[in-house]
């Protein structure tokens, strides 16, 4: 009975057209009287939801959030995003579909740059569309590649969502970055093989091939951007400064490159991208804080132990259990946002891990590649309605153009389900 007054006061909210983070908050106060008036597990107190919904924004690793969002303006701001792409085409813009392998590999770097899939996918459509249009490419297609390119960011470090998850599941975000590298390099191997399939039938001129001197010459132009990774990944490994203090990291080496190296980055414009990022962060925090205060009642309902007991059949088997968790969290991502997803399912689902034995950080790593995937999956799909907006195409259209990146997204989420040691094995190294 508790599950359903959660789900269905959650949902009316939600109908009723009322944003996620006043839904979450609604469904608190239901829950609250609920458990008030039937179970006397709680006694219905305005101050005490105040309360826990200023202890759900009141966490320091949370700080990592506007320190990673700023970074990622500076990047797009200062150059350092076009010098990415730069680099990509100097190496493999002349193959056939080449333009397709610059989305890619600059999908990459830049998800181990900014953590932000929309950030990502923005930038990425602003420089690449407009080129692969005129280079006569089609464009859905080329529009569900950039999209499936940009969901990568949330799965590699350093990934705002992986923070999100870490904060709200208690778990190490350290070890969720570290774990999330081979899986988000999966996803850009998985996109790139899909792309050589369907590039084949593109009928399209190459670009020229670059000299070794030209290549070279791009390459560092770009090496102060294929830098920053580098500090941030062997920051942590070596444990020289946490992911928060990872942010401020990059978020002060991407003013530096942008404003004194590079130099496109102007002192006029600074007001603008703080605000930008103030602005995010604001939509961020005011979520995790009113999902903390469900979080709270869920534990206090006892939610989790109900639907542990749903999923009780499949305890014995911790392959078939992350499946039909994997494929719950698919259904539900199409339907809810990434944040949401992730704040209203890790309190519920996470209890159910750690008594069945799965490693937390595994699975932490799974919900936010199969949440990441959800980003371009209609009706919501929030990355394939930027590339819908930069683009100018047709929601249809864009899924046309994603769905064989979407099949090998989940291709290698199921694999990974398959074989956890694909995930596990590398950490182990990383965390020596």
């Amino acid at each position: 009975m508790t599950v359903s007054v959660f789900i269905l006061s959650l949902l009316a909210a939600m109908a009723i057209g009322m944003p996620i983070a006043y839904a979450l908050l609604v469904c608190g106060v239901t829950l609250m009287a609920f458990l008030a008036a039937t179970s006397g597990l709680v006694t219905f107190d305005s101050q005490i939801l105040a309360q826990r919904f200023v202890d759900g924004a009141d966490n320091f690793p949370l700080l990592a959030v506007p320190f990673f969002l700023l970074a990622g303006e500076f990047m797009n701001a200062g150059g350092l995003s076009r010098r990415i792409v730069n680099l990509a085409m100097a190496w493999v813009g002349h193959f056939r579909g080449g333009l397709g392998y610059v989305t890619v590999i600059a999908a990459v770097i830049m998800a181990s740059l900014s953590g932000s899939a929309i950030a990502d996918t923005a930038a990425l459509a602003a420089l690449l569309i407009p080129m692969m249009r005129a280079a006569g490419y089609n464009v859905g297609r080329a529009a569900g590649l950039v999209a499936s390119g940009g969901i990568i960011a949330p799965v590699i470090p350093p990934s705002i969502g992986l923070i999100i998850f870490g904060v709200a599941g208690n778990v190490s975000i350290t070890k969720l970055f570290l774990a999330g590298i081979v899986p988000g390099l999966l996803m850009g191997v998985a996109i790139g093989l899909t792309w050589w399939w369907v590039a084949r039938k593109e009928n399209v001129p190459s670009a020229p091939k670059l000299s070794m001197p030209e290549r070279l010459h791009l390459t560092a132009q770009g090496g102060f951007a294929l830098a920053l990774p580098i500090v941030i990944i062997g920051g942590m490994k070596f444990g020289i400064f946490t992911p928060t203090e990872a942010a401020v990291v990059a978020a002060v080496y991407s003013f530096v490159v942008g404003m004194f190296i590079y130099r496109e980055l102007k002192w006029s414009e600074l007001y603008g991208l703080i605000l930008s990022a103030g602005k995010t962060t604001a939509v961020v925090m005011f979520l995790v804080a009113a999902a903390m205060v469900s979080a709270w009642l869920i534990t206090v309902a006892n939610i989790p132990t109900e639907v542990a007991a749903m999923m009780a059949p499949f305890m014995g088997n911790k392959m078939l259990l992350m499946f039909v968790m994997m494929v719950l969290i698919v259904i539900v991502g199409t339907a809810l946002d990434f944040t949401p997803t992730v704040l209203i399912l890790t309190p519920v689902l996470m209890p159910v891990v750690l008594k069945a034995g799965i490693d937390p950080v595994y699975f932490g790593v799974m919900f936010i590649m199969n949440n990441a995937i959800g980003l371009i999956t209609p009706p919501v799909g929030t990355v394939l309605n930027v590339v819908c907006g930069v683009a100018k195409i047709s929601m249809d259209d864009a899924f046309k153009g994603v769905l064989p990146f979407l099949i090998a997204q989940l291709a290698v989420l199921f694999l990974l389900v398959l074989f956890p040691e694909i995930v596990t094995e590398p950490l182990k190294w990383w965390m020596r």
